[in-house]
């Protein structure tokens, strides 16, 4: 018997991998909007932007070829 459904886990797996791209998704907009808006670059929210899309394709790519 196990503690813990399949059916959480996959929800729990799809709600953190739209949380990921959400976010990423967020952070790209927001950067592009205080360019757009406030005429100057934010560097420290590219960097978190460009960090979550690298893990994602990371992991994408690293699942893909040891799964």
């Amino acid at each position: 018997m196990s503690l813990i459904d399949e059916r959480f886990l996959t929800h729990r797996l799809r709600s953190t991998s739209a949380m990921g791209i959400i976010g990423a998704s967020f952070a790209i907009l927001l950067w592009y909007y205080r360019h757009i808006v406030d005429h100057r670059w934010n560097w420290d929210l590219f960097a978190v932007a460009i960090v979550m899309v690298a893990v994602k394709l990371g992991l994408m790519l690293w699942y893909r070829f040891h799964d």
